[in-house]
């Protein structure tokens, strides 16, 4: 059974004395490569102090790519795990590095049968690796593989199915993907396998000549929002969290997002 978190939002350093100040705050979530397990922030001891649960999100351990997981990045995320006290840990189903070289980008990973062995692979590497359950997001793309043989959700099914890796679903990448991809973010809703949903991403973005931008730095479009009442029609998410990575309004645009999504929530 998956922990009940609420309503939420991403802890950044820029903003951490607003995260505490934010009323019914559910839970957070901190990039891990930000942060040392070691030498934790003040503002996220004291929200752990409150009983606040804080999600180490991870960003750079690449298990789309074809070599296993770097260790050190797996001793990392599950460092932070522990040192938070962690109900789980979240990366990304993405390919981000390969020779040694950075894609410097969450890349979409290529849905062959071929790839799908791989990433079952180091999915397990990365649960033995973590002693709390691991839950991977869906990305953000602008392009799509030539030769993908299956969608997204049935690719995220499969594997799902192979490892039980839990699901973290970003609505605004969904929405990104049926702006820029033409892919039908209630159709992907239909064939995820949201029972192994442990919470839900809500961002916003920009238009630039016609292709959508997941910036993170914006309100919440409306059409976001819209796709996230679509998934609250077909299970009750344990979590959604809004993200905000630069360009920090005040705290109460924030607290204003936040009903905005609380709302969404409830129009089912």
């Amino acid at each position: 059974m998956t922990e009940r978190l609420g309503v939420g939002i991403g802890w950044r350093p820029e903003i951490d004395l607003t995260v505490e100040r934010l009323p019914d705050i559910g839970f957070v979530e901190v990039i891990a490569e930000n942060i040392r397990p070691d030498r934790l922030p003040e503002s996220l001891r004291v929200l752990r102090a409150r009983g606040v649960p804080v999600i180490p999100h991870g960003v750079g351990l690449g298990v789309g790519g074809a070599e296993p997981p770097d260790p050190a990045r797996l001793a990392h995320l599950a460092a932070c795990a522990g040192a938070l006290g962690a109900p789980l840990v979240s990366e990304h189903l993405a390919f981000v590095r390969a020779g040694g070289l950075e894609a410097g980008h969450l890349l979409p990973v290529p849905r062959t049968r071929q790839a799908l062995g791989v990433v079952i692979e180091n999915v397990r590497r990365a649960q033995d690796a973590l002693d709390v359950p691991l839950a991977l997001e869906n990305v953000a793309a602008l392009f799509g593989w030539p030769e993908d043989e299956m969608t997204e959700a049935q690719f995220l099914g499969e594997l799902v199915a192979a490892t039980g890796v839990k699901l973290l679903i970003d609505v605004a990448n969904l929405y990104t993907n049926q702006v820029n991809l033409g892919l039908s973010a209630v159709e992907a809703l239909d064939g995820l396998p949201l029972s192994e949903l442990t919470y839900v991403h809500v961002a916003g973005g920009h238009s630039h000549g016609g292709v959508w931008h997941d910036t993170h730095t914006a309100r919440v479009p409306d059409d976001v929002l819209d796709i996230l009442s679509e998934l609250c029609a077909r299970v009750d998410p344990p979590g959604v969290l809004l993200e905000w990575d630069d360009d920090y309004p005040s705290d109460e645009a924030l607290e204003t997002e936040l009903g905005r999504i609380r709302g969404a929530m409830a129009r089912v």
